[in-house]
């Protein structure tokens, strides 16, 4: 539960400290810095004795222990925490651009690794059309033929004609002397073997780029081709490489069997910093320097060995652990951000170092526009819920009502920001003329006064109530049902919007769920079913910019077996196009690309079919005399460059 802390919270968690100085048990003995030994007594002169350096140790704790370690069988954050150090790469994505890590470049165009070319398609054949879906070509499909980069000269396939779209072609080339950490040579086969891992259906991982892809081969060993299905011209290339994996050692074993099998899941091979040495189950993962690591010649990593600790629940612990020495570190998946208070008192003492990031996840309130209940048509006669939403001036009225900038500067203590559509003023996609409407009761009262909304009794502890408003019944109170999870920043975060469109005439009715009742699948879930009046969630807008996350094409209903994203109902044919001409647009239509990404935050910046919240922060914590830490929110992991992980004398 989020309680605002005094400076208690220093002197609560000295005695922590001391407590666990003196009767917590010392780091087992795989992770404690060996010292050196006592020189034994000798007879006069003394022989000469050379200084033993003892190995250095990083200690990383973690909220959660990793269920796995093999990188198709979890894409969560504590596993990829422990990744970092076992795989260098193959990118790291920095300011949302992909770096090549392992690779000599990225392909481009001007230097002829990147090519479209002109190929021929027959009925039958997988080819994506001008929706972006992948399709099999039938009379009909309608597509952009060779040469078209544009919806204006999109044709529908007559089932006759010879057709012929465009093939995106791309080499990828590996940095020379790359070896895996058993000492043999990474080759671009094993980013082939890696593809076809991904391609079996035992293997548990979106498979859409796999299904995209016409051939995926090695050329030699530093080589990688890669071909689409006709039509298939993604703006990133990275996305496109596959992650290489040990085909030597991993070979006589299927992809179902390696979701299992140790020598994948709890010791697998790498070419990165580190080595695993051991898992010991709820406790620790022990390892250390990697020889053969191809950056080793400049002196990384700077430790001889590697802990990640288990921290679990409950959180206060995390904060005692680096205070006390435990960790060195401890990394976003323990849940600092319900610490954040805390946190900053302890930085301000200097007592740690505190890291913070914003997005790209954001958190939000998502309007029922447009329930499934609707989708035979809207009846108040029928049962349905009255339509709240449908004018934009409501969305706006209740936007206005709610002190976003309240909830960041009291929960999140000036953390964070809120946001004026799906993405944040750091990515480069980012439109500067729009703005999040500002906290004003009054211009919220003003729209709804305009809709017909009206208190008729003066209580200020009632609802107001419709009078004229066109969508809804005379005598319906203003009363809505808001859903959202249990988590203790959530549980704050309800509270304080319940408080403020009280004071416009709003009852909002809470229910708290778990995860699990939230998120279950349509049509009995509440979200993918579209069964609420607000619910307050997060998405992770991710480094491509999801503004098809609302587009009216992506409204789960039976039609689509419930699996879309737009929960709202929200529908704008000029949005629509805007996201979908973004979207279709090629690596060298930049402009084009900027252009209508603007256009579409525009749009939604207007009709809010969402209010956004706030970024949700991203938060690390290490000790004070802690550097070359880089929050960098576009990586999979805040471990991203943990080789040059240093502390002590050689910080500055």
């Amino acid at each position: 539960m989020l309680l605002r802390k005094t400076s208690l919270c220093l002197t609560a968690l000295a005695i922590i400290m001391m407590l666990l100085a003196a009767c917590q048990p010392g780091k087992p003995a795989a992770t404690q810095q060996e010292q050196p030994p006592a020189a034994a007594p000798t007879a006069s002169p003394a022989p000469t004795l050379t200084p033993t350096v003892p190995p250095r140790l990083l200690t990383i704790c973690l909220g959660q222990e990793p269920s796995t370690l093999y990188a198709y069988g979890s894409s969560s954050r504590s596993t990829w925490s422990v990744l970092e150090a076992i795989y260098d790469g193959p990118f790291d994505t920095r300011q949302y651009s992909a770096q090549p890590v392992i690779l000599q470049k990225l392909p481009t165009f001007a230097d002829g690794d990147a090519v479209i070319q002109p190929i021929g398609v027959q009925g039958g054949e997988a080819v994506i059309n001008t929706e972006g879906e992948l399709v099999a070509l039938e009379k009909g499909t309608q597509i952009l033929p060779s040469g078209c980069t544009s919806l204006d000269c999109a044709i529908r396939w007559d089932g006759v004609q010879t057709l012929t779209m465009d093939q995106l072609v791309l080499t990828f080339k590996l940095l020379p002397g790359i070896t895996w950490s058993d000492g043999t040579p990474l080759k671009a086969s094993d980013s082939v073997y890696s593809f076809k891992i991904a391609s079996s259906p035992d293997t548990p991982v979106n498979r859409s780029v796999v299904h995209r892809t016409v051939s995926y081969q090695a050329l030699d060993d530093l080589t990688v081709e890669w071909k689409g299905v006709a039509g298939y011209i993604p703006q990133r290339f990275e996305t496109l490489f596959f992650l290489p994996l040990p085909e030597h050692a991993w070979k006589g074993l299927s992809p179902k069997q390696l979701l299992s099998e140790e020598i994948a899941s709890k010791k697998p091979l790498g070419w990165g910093a580190y080595i695993i040495q051991e898992w010991v189950a709820g406790d620790h993962i022990r390892l250390s320097k990697n020889p053969a690591y191809f950056r080793a010649a400049e002196g990384l990593p700077k430790f001889d060995n590697l802990v990640y600790r288990f921290l679990g629940e409950p959180l206060d612990n995390n904060l005692a652990a680096l205070l006390s020495g435990e960790c060195d570190v401890i990394d976003q998946t323990s849940l600092l951000d319900e610490q954040l208070e805390m946190v900053l008192e302890l930085q301000q003492a200097k007592k740690l170092k505190a890291y913070i990031g914003l997005g790209p996840e954001w958190e939000h309130v998502d309007f029922g526009i447009k329930p499934a209940s609707y989708d035979d048509g809207y009846s108040t006669f029928s049962g349905d819920r009255p339509d709240f939403f449908s004018d934009v001036r409501m969305r706006q009225a209740f936007a206005y009502c709610i002190d976003r900038q309240g909830i960041v500067d009291k929960l999140l203590y000036g953390q964070s920001q809120v946001p004026a559509s799906y993405l944040p003023p750091s990515h480069p996609l980012f439109t500067d003329d729009v703005a999040p409407l500002p906290y004003d009761p009054t211009v919220g009262r003003n729209l709804l006064q305009e809709l017909g909304w009206r208190d008729f009794d003066g209580d200020p502890n009632t609802p107001l109530v419709a009078a004229n408003v066109l969508t809804v019944p005379p005598g319906t109170p203003l009363s809505v049902n808001y859903y959202t999870t249990q988590s203790p920043l959530r549980v704050e975060v309800a509270k304080r919007i319940v408080a403020s469109l009280a004071e416009c005439g709003i009852q909002v009715n809470v229910n708290y769920l778990t995860p699990g009742e939230l998120y279950a699948p349509g049509p009995e879930g509440i979200l993918f079913g579209r069964k609420f009046d607000l619910v307050q969630f997060s998405w992770d807008s991710g480094t491509v910019p999801l503004c098809l996350f609302y587009e009216s094409g992506q409204i789960p209903s039976l039609e689509n077996n419930w699996l879309t994203l737009n929960v709202t109902g929200y529908t704008n044919a000029d949005y629509d196009n805007a996201c979908k001409a973004a979207r279709a647009a090629r690596p060298d239509q930049w402009e084009q690309y900027v252009q209508n990404h603007q256009t579409a935050q525009r749009i939604f910046a207007r009709d809010l079919p969402v209010i956004p919240l706030y970024f949700r922060p991203k938060l690390v914590i290490s000790r004070p005399d802690f550097c070359n830490m880089q929050i960098d929110v576009t990586t999979r992991s805040a471990m991203w460059n943990l080789e040059v992980f240093d502390y002590g004398q050689n910080c500055p």
